[in-house]
């Protein structure tokens, strides 16, 4: 890729181009620019602080940028609220689970199904649970196939408040599926996990994405997963990408094994104006 991907290049689905974020004084993202393909996973790692939370809130539409652009399916949508670019195909998952613990896994896939395609029929839904009994086949059918994609078709009709966090961020994933995006963003999936249930996560993403063929854009601590499970990856550092590439072009970068694998420090870039220890990653 270039220094500034081609945003109107079809090659991406997601591009975000010279994005430039400022929080007072502080600049957390400076003339930041990744691209996202169809098809594979892209994993975006970097220290606490880097900007990755906040690059994530301005490609889905929660933080506007000072400068940039954001391009989905080959459409400006920077100035597009989140559910605008969620009507064109972006879902997005968050590092806290968001769910309705009164209802159950099914009607989780439900509700994010009718978001997207029976929009009339929410207020009812929410109002009365018996609502989500009454799936047209087109809603049975899909709700159905993604219980089966990721595992959960034994809890379909359990409430998430039962379930274990593994199983949540597995209905997190489902709920997303379930509204047929183009692009998902998944936003420390596997923070909380214990290694079984990061392991059947995981192993999940790779079927949704090669099932579904959509693009996969993955924020993760856990280096070694990321590098595992993705096809590119962008490091990001002191707000600005600090290299990118297939994970082993990544892992040979010196500058990331100084900066994030631990290795030889070597100083920020110049054009850094923040720590890692100063947290503009939102918890």
């Amino acid at each position: 890729m270039s220094e500034h991907p081609a945003v109107a290049d079809e090659e991406y689905v997601l591009a975000a181009e010279g994005i430039t974020v400022r929080f007072g004084g502080v600049t957390a993202l400076s003339d930041v620019s990744l691209g996202v393909r169809r098809g594979i996973i892209t994993g975006l790692v970097g220290p606490n602080g880097a900007g990755k939370t906040t690059l994530f809130d301005v490609m889905s539409g929660l933080r506007r940028p000072e400068a940039g652009t954001v391009d989905l399916l080959g459409e400006d949508v920077t100035s597009a609220s989140p559910q605008a670019r969620a009507t064109r195909g972006l879902a997005r998952t968050f590092q806290q689970p968001e769910m309705f613990m009164s209802l159950t896994v099914r009607e989780h896939l439900s509700l994010a199904y009718r978001v997207r395609y029976h929009r009339a029929r929410l207020w009812q839904d929410m109002i009365t649970g018996a609502a989500f009994r009454r799936q047209s086949s087109a809603e049975s059918d899909r709700t159905d196939a993604i219980l089966e994609l990721l595992g959960l078709t034994r809890l379909a009709d359990q409430r998430v408040s039962a379930l274990p966090l593994g199983s949540c961020r597995l209905v997190e994933v489902g709920r997303a599926l379930a509204c047929a995006p183009s692009v998902l963003m998944l936003d420390e999936p596997l923070s909380g996990l214990d290694s079984s249930e990061t392991q059947r996560l995981a192993e999940a993403l790779r079927l949704v994405v090669d099932a579904e063929d959509i693009a996969l854009l993955l924020v993760e601590h856990d280096v070694d997963m990321v590098m595992s499970l993705s096809s590119h990856v962008f490091v990001l550092d002191f707000g600005v990408i600090l290299a990118e590439g297939t994970p082993s072009e990544v892992r040979a970068d010196e500058q990331v094994r100084a900066a994030y694998l631990g290795e030889d420090q070597v100083s920020p870039p110049a054009s850094a104006s923040m720590t890692a220890n100063e947290g503009i990653d939102q918890p």
